[in-house]
C-alpha cells in the first residue's frame, strides 16, 4: 500500500517534523501539535527543507479548523498517547474533506497473542514510565471513531498498523 498525499494536507500531533521531508512540493501543510516546544522543532526543520509550513499550537481533539479544509490527514504513532484517541479521530474525520482520506501510521497490542500478553502486563508501567498506551488496538479506534476503513496491514510482529480510512462513517 503506497500513499500518495496531495492538496491541503493536515499533520496532527507533527512533532519534531520528521514527517515533513516526505511531503510532495504540491502539497500546503498545516503542522499542529499540543506542545511548544515540539513545533519549534519542527519549523526549524521546515526551514532547512525550504518548506511553507502552517505551524499551530492545538490539540488534536479540539482542532481549531473548519469542517471538511483538508484533502489528507496525517497522524504517526499518536493514538497511543491521545487522552482520547477516538475523539481526536472524529476530529480528524471533521476537518477531512467527505472524498479525503486519513492516512495513519500506528503502534499497538501484537496479534501474536504471546506478545499481546506480554505487552498487557507490562502496559501500567510503560504508560507511568513514557505516556504510551501500547496495547490499543488502532484499527478498532478507527472503527469506533465512525470511519471507513481502506486499507490496513500489519508488520513487525504485529505491532505496527499503516491504516488508510475515509471519514464517511460505515453504512
Amino acid at each position: 500500500m503506497f500513499w500518495r498525499v496531495s492538496g491541503e494536507v493536515l499533520e496532527v500531533a507533527v512533532g519534531t517534523g520528521k514527517n515533513l521531508r516526505y511531503y510532495p512540493e504540491n502539497c500546503r501543510v498545516t503542522a499542529v501539535d499540543v506542545s511548544g516546544q515540539m513545533l519549534n522543532v519542527a519549523r526549524r526543520r521546515a526551514a532547512k527543507l525550504s518548506m511553507q509550513v502552517a505551524f499551530v499550537f492545538a490539540d488534536a481533539e479540539a482542532l481549531p479548523f473548519f469542517d471538511a479544509s483538508f484533502d489528507t490527514v496525517v497522524s504517526s504513532l499518536t493514538t497511543c498517547t491521545f487522552p482520547n484517541p477516538v475523539a481526536a479521530l472524529k476530529e480528524m474525520a471533521r476537518v477531512c474533506r467527505p472524498e479525503g482520506k486519513i492516512l495513519l501510521l500506528e503502534h499497538g497490542r501484537s496479534d501474536r497473542e504471546w506478545l499481546g500478553r506480554w505487552q498487557d502486563r507490562r502496559a501500567d508501567r510503560h504508560v507511568k514510565q513514557l505516556g504510551c498506551h501500547w496495547n490499543r488496538e488502532p484499527l478498532e479506534l478507527v472503527r469506533d471513531a465512525g470511519l471507513e476503513v481502506v486499507g490496513a496491514y500489519r508488520v513487525f510482529f504485529g505491532i505496527f498498523h499503516k491504516i488508510e480510512a475515509e471519514p464517511r462513517p460505515v453504512q
